[in-house]
């Protein structure tokens, strides 16, 4: 089936969303805010502003009316030896599937492997270097949208929705 908007998801609070559609491509972090954590010890903690991201997602909707889309969510993080890092990265998650269940967008999850082998090249081993290579790549494919990826500092969701375009809409 070929879809005519594609979503990628870097999944987490500090992640990205990417836009692939025959009218536009288009680039955004994903919207945040802080507040006081519900555990007793004084910390703050952020979390997904559910609203903004639905305002988002009703505008890229709006592009095409009548379209169907489809997103690739990044699988999230989850290492019981990172507790804190993992509870962020499910709040994350649950908040934006509401968000695609809302506007009734199907998804798939995928590993960051998958997207990375087909649009990073070979060999970039390590966090910095995967960053490094994710933003070149993005600001080489979208020069349009180098300032949004330069202020994000990778372009990950961007690369995630033109590889979920390449592998639906063969």
């Amino acid at each position: 089936m070929k879809y005519k908007i594609i979503l990628g998801i870097d999944n987490g609070v500090s992640g990205s969303v990417g836009v692939v559609s025959d009218e536009i491509i288009e680039y955004f972090p994903v919207p945040t805010f802080t507040q006081q954590s519900y555990t007793k010890k004084k910390a703050n903690i952020t979390r997904i502003d559910f609203k903004e991201l639905v305002n988002y997602i009703a505008d890229i909707l709006g592009l095409t009316v009548g379209s169907e889309a489809f997103a690739f969510i990044e699988r999230p993080m989850v290492n019981p030896m990172r507790f804190q890092a993992s509870a962020s990265a499910l709040r994350a998650h649950e908040s934006v599937l509401i968000v695609l269940e809302h506007f009734n967008i199907g998804y798939r999850f995928i590993d960051s492997k998958e997207w990375q082998r087909d649009m990073l090249p070979e060999g970039i081993k390590g966090s910095p270097e995967l960053k490094k290579a994710s933003l070149d790549i993005g600001i080489r494919t979208c020069p349009n949208l180098s300032d949004v990826i330069t202020k994000q500092g990778d372009a990950d969701g961007l690369l995630i929705a033109l590889y979920a375009n390449k592998t639906l809409n063969k």
